[in-house]
């Protein structure tokens, strides 16, 4: 998902393909000083009778079946989704998706800021827009930022932006190891989000010299990651952070259960990192 190395922003008009903007706004931050860490679990449950999907406003939904109208579409002559039905994208990508919101918001609750209401959130190697189109459906008072590398991707995730009407997302064509040095993205969002993209020691040096001091890193991952996060505890403390806790998520995929390790960043990533395009998948920390 990380490859190609530049950029594009949305904006509201209709799509207009190989057009990209090369920079996007600054955002604003809040700095606030974390809480003391304490590793806990949580479950949030999705099932058919009961799921995320079904609290959504009838706007939302709409904006939702559009988009996975859109991704089959695409899917034909593109290679986003190894799903093939429309049920089987609701249960595997959507449901798993809105999951995740109600750890995030939790955990930012309690150990980062008084609101979570207008985040700024940077889903890092977003693919087909899993799961940061999907937050910014739900969410739409987030500024959901769309990091991708690849360019047929990014055209995908610009045309389905402008045809569910979102205001709030903005597509960046690039790599994180190139944002992660760009002052005007270190260190500037509150919420860092990656799904099905890398291992968790190769994800906390793409992902963490983007949270702001005081802010979280969210890695959606499988059923059972332990071995995986303890690999990666020492990339974690170098990049300023620390594990806060581990959220186990009821999924419709052939796994079942997935988890969302939820990161807190206490203090500055080392101007180091990340390292050079390429070279965190190669040598990991």
């Amino acid at each position: 998902m990380l490859g190609c190395c530049s950029r594009i922003s949305n904006v509201s008009n209709t799509l207009y393909l190989g057009t990209f903007v090369k920079r996007l706004p600054l955002f604003e931050h809040t700095t606030f000083t974390p809480s003391k860490i304490n590793r806990k679990s949580c479950t949030t449950t999705s099932v058919l009778n009961n799921s995320h999907f079904e609290t959504l406003t009838p706007h939302q939904k709409q904006q939702i079946n559009l988009y996975v109208e859109t991704l089959l579409q695409w899917n034909q002559k593109m290679n986003l989704t190894a799903v093939r039905e429309a049920s089987g994208v609701m249960e595997r990508h959507v449901e798993d998706s809105l999951a995740i919101i109600s750890p995030i918001k939790s955990s930012y609750l309690s150990h980062c800021g008084a609101s979570c209401e207008n985040l700024n959130l940077v889903d890092v190697g977003s693919g087909a827009g899993l799961p940061g189109l999907i937050l910014a459906i739900a969410c739409p008072g987030w500024n959901v930022t769309l990091l991708e590398s690849l360019n047929k991707r990014c055209v995908f995730l610009k045309h389905t932006v402008s045809l569910t009407g979102l205001s709030n997302v903005h597509v960046i064509r690039d790599r994180a190891e190139n944002l992660g040095q760009d002052s005007g993205f270190r260190e500037v969002f509150d919420v860092v989000v990656a799904r099905a993209v890398a291992e968790m020691r190769i994800l906390a040096e793409l992902c963490l010299p983007l949270v702001r001091v005081g802010g979280l890193f969210v890695a959606a991952k499988g059923h059972d990651p332990q071995e995986e996060v303890r690999r990666a505890e020492r990339a974690i403390h170098l990049m300023g952070a620390s594990v806060l806790q581990t959220c186990t998520v009821e999924s419709h995929s052939p796994n079942g259960q997935r988890t969302a390790i939820i990161c807190l960043k206490g203090g500055p990533t080392p101007s180091k990192y990340p390292r050079d395009p390429g070279i965190p998948a190669k040598l990991p920390m």
